[in-house]
């Protein structure tokens, strides 16, 4: 059973750490042990993690702030075994360089430049850049596979399903236009404008008229005067 001290130590860290939180770090006790904490590392941008939410535990001596922590990765990601402590001068690997001023905060921002690093050391692991890559960008998949992550960390489980709902919506092709919309953009194309029409029907009508015969009228006044002239040897007769 943890002491009292060790209680209100953990219990003061979580409040300093909720009112002003650390960059790319993300810590939370576990609801039914105070000394089981659960944490987040976000990789960092110009990194082969950048892009990686990686999920771990930090199991606290009863005994803290003066004794240190074990500290362990759940994520893959190509720098630490996963399910392995790690050894750190934070961690309960290097007791007789453990401060009690260190904190949460401390403890998980020293992991986080450690985990930038190369240096091998227990619980390290080597591989390429791609390889971390490519962990890096199925990190959050894998951790939302995890229980006690989503129950703790449901803020990035919804950002999980909303990159999910992106990555979905960018593959569906694009859908074909609708028959009724077709029909509807040809009904629109055949309309004609009525000042347009009323203009191409006067033109018309003109060009009907020139093409129709002449007037009754002209004819018949026509025919007289060439049955008078035709008449005019006759007369002289």
């Amino acid at each position: 059973m943890a002491e009292k001290a060790c209680i209100k130590r953990l219990q003061k860290e979580y409040r300093a750490l909720c009112k002003e939180p650390v960059s790319h770090v993300v810590a939370r006790p576990s609801p039914n042990d105070i000394l089981e904490w659960h944490y987040v590392l976000e990789g960092s941008e110009g990194t082969p993690f950048a892009g990686g939410f990686y999920y771990g535990k930090i199991k606290f001596s009863p005994e803290y702030p003066y004794k240190p922590p074990g500290i362990t990765m759940t994520t893959p990601n190509g720098r630490f075994m996963t399910q392995k402590k790690i050894c750190l001068s934070m961690s309960d690997f290097h007791p007789e360089s453990w401060n009690p001023m260190w904190s949460v905060s401390s403890i998980l921002t020293g992991l986080l430049s450690f985990m930038m690093d190369t240096s091998p050391t227990t619980g390290s692991v080597n591989t390429t850049v791609a390889e971390k890559q490519r962990l890096a960008k199925s990190s959050l998949a894998f951790n939302c596979k995890t229980p006690a992550f989503r129950k703790l960390f449901p803020e990035y489980v919804e950002k999980y399903n909303q990159l999910q709902v992106a990555e979905e919506a960018a593959t569906q092709p694009t859908a074909p236009e609708s028959p009724q919309k077709s029909s509807t953009k040809a009904e629109s194309e055949k309309t004609v404008d009525p000042a347009k029409e009323d203009s191409e029907g006067v033109l018309k009508g003109r060009v009907k008229n020139k093409k129709q015969g002449l007037p009754a009228w002209i004819i018949l006044l026509l025919v007289s005067v060439f049955g008078v002239v035709m008449a005019l040897p006759l007369l002289q007769l």
